[in-house]
């Protein structure tokens, strides 16, 4: 299982990050993405403190990858907002898409999939316009295991089967209980409209190619 959107204690999740770096372990992931929600107000103490959690790499067969997840931010500060977590060493950028269960703001998606992130969370009922840019800049448009944000999987589907836009399955995990295994990760992809070679490719190949460029 490789899982690039996942959260720890420095935001909304139950784990702190080298717990939750075990229980992946134990659950079998290969690789895994801790991307706490960040604003303006905390993105530069979540990135130094998550500075060390590479060196757990050393101690289990694992890839870790220190992101964020850029939230609830109006649309028209985001950009800087990416900037400043590049240049302070996010290695994965997820930006909170425009969930229906949720009072994203709107135009969060439009404006997300225009910049330098790798995956657009949980978009809910994207446009083909934004669908079709997200394609053009190589953002995973993602397919989730989590509860209330995974209502609209199907539509997301849709849109990118539409547009060619690439596709992503992660958990959103805020528990222990959300870790999933690859069996389950291809069980949510095929449930959301995708054959099963797309299904692989959402769980295997597009989560490879985008460790890869790191």
């Amino acid at each position: 299982m490789i899982d690039l959107h996942t959260h720890s204690t420095f935001s909304d999740g139950e784990l702190i990050p080298s717990e939750l770096v075990r229980r992946a372990v134990f659950h079998g992931y290969t690789a895994i993405a801790i991307t706490d929600h960040v604003d303006f107000t905390n993105i530069e103490h979540i990135l130094s403190c998550m500075g060390n959690i590479k060196s757990l790499e050393d101690d289990y067969d694992i890839r870790i990858f220190p992101g964020v997840e850029i939230t609830h931010v109006p649309p028209g500060k985001m950009g800087l907002l990416v900037e400043k977590a590049r240049s302070l060493g996010a290695e994965i950028v997820v930006v909170h898409g425009e969930t229906t269960v949720e009072p994203v703001p709107p135009g969060t998606n439009h404006a997300a999939v225009a910049l330098d992130i790798d995956i657009l969370a949980h978009p809910g009922l994207i446009t083909v316009e934004d669908a079709e840019l997200a394609r053009e800049n190589g953002i995973c448009l993602e397919i989730t295991s989590r509860c209330g944000h995974n209502r609209t999987n199907g539509h997301v589907v849709r849109m990118a089967k539409e547009t060619g836009a690439n596709l992503i399955v992660n958990t959103d995990s805020h528990a222990p209980h959300d870790l999933i295994t690859d069996e389950i990760a291809l069980q949510i992809a095929v449930g959301a409209g995708m054959d099963e070679k797309g299904a692989r490719n959402a769980t295997v190949s597009q989560p490879l190619n985008l460790i890869k460029a790191i």
